[in-house]
């Protein structure tokens, strides 16, 4: 990336434009490089899987899912980069998808996380696995915008698979949350300027029984302040596993086509992650719309309709069970 003629191009714009010298724009984008970028190890990537595997096998009974829908995505991303855009519930999402594409020879994703997931020992592992670390905030940074941009054109130009939670943090309450239109706004601009024919974005439902994280989210409902991530907060989260929290059911939506939803991409067109763009929005909540037809309903869904249905009336056994008929 660092050699590359419209990277340098664009460190020389830049510079110009923030009025700062080009060595010191270069040093810059060249530290923030550094700080984002993945590097995949085969090593690391079959241990990480089975560090997953080991890890959900304790909470879970079973992971459900389609292995046809895995050989169809598979025969997809043989032609077309895959933008893989799942719910998130519980820390364990990542984990558990990048297990059941190993499980099934895709390859893995490069994958975006938060920047505070990025701790001794976890994050040179996970980095290592595929996991690119992005700040939560970079709204007044010109340089790191542009480093993250043309790593975003980089992998969509190489058709490397991408994956990053369109909610932006996990759902509290379960539902759906607003989508997120960040990652999204890059991808499409390195789609609309020609680095890709097209882009196929995949709608994923990870819907669980039970998830490990509810204490933790009735703290924080309470007023207490959510827990920092940390090696010894890592311990804790594996230690919640050793009880059983029922199966995990993941869900695979119709792909989402960026060339029909946007039309031809124009490679003269100038760099702009619009993310007001009417057309982009409407590409999120499309995505949002095919995860919610693919949702499976679980037991705890049923009961919990059954006993919110009945606002503040207590129900005995018997009536929940009317209730779900």
């Amino acid at each position: 990336i660092l050699a590359r003629p419209a990277f340098r191009g664009g460190v020389t714009r830049l510079a110009r434009q923030l009025g700062r010298s080009e060595r010191r724009v270069e040093r810059d984008a060249k530290r923030y490089l550094r700080e984002i970028a993945a590097t995949h190890s085969p090593f690391v990537i079959d241990l990480a899987a089975q560090l997953w595997r080991a890890l959900f096998t304790r909470g879970y009974r079973a992971l459900n899912y389609d292995s046809q829908e895995l050989a169809r995505l598979a025969d997809l991303g043989a032609r077309h980069p895959l933008v893989f855009l799942p719910t998130h519930k519980s820390n364990l999402d990542h984990p558990l998808l990048q297990w059941v594409l190993h499980e099934n020879g895709l390859p893995p994703n490069h994958t975006a996380g938060g920047i505070n997931m990025n701790f001794f020992p976890l994050g040179p592992l996970v980095r290592r696995s595929g996991v690119f670390f992005i700040r939560r905030t970079f709204k007044d940074n010109e340089v790191y915008k542009f480093v993250l941009r043309s790593y975003i054109d980089y992998l969509v130009e190489k058709r490397f698979p991408l994956e990053w939670y369109i909610e932006g943090g996990r759902s509290r309450s379960g539902k759906l949350l607003p989508p997120r239109f960040g990652m999204l706004a890059y991808v499409v601009d390195a789609y609309r300027r020609g680095k890709a024919e097209d882009v196929m974005l995949i709608p994923v439902s990870i819907a669980y029984d039970q998830i490990s994280d509810v204490g933790d989210y009735a703290k924080e409902q309470r007023g207490g302040k959510k827990e920092r991530e940390s090696f010894s907060w890592f311990l804790r989260f594996i230690r919640r596993l050793y009880r059983q929290y029922g199966n995990v059911h993941m869900r695979f939506g119709e792909p989402l086509s960026l060339q029909k939803a946007l039309g031809a991409p124009n490679p003269d067109a100038t760099p702009n992650p619009d993310e007001e763009s009417l057309a982009l929005q409407k590409v999120a909540f499309e995505v949002c719309h095919r995860i919610n037809r693919v949702t499976p309903i679980t037991p705890t869904s049923l009961i919990t309709l059954a006993i919110l249905g009945c606002g503040d009336r207590a129900l005995s056994v018997p009536e929940i069970g009317a209730a779900l008929r």
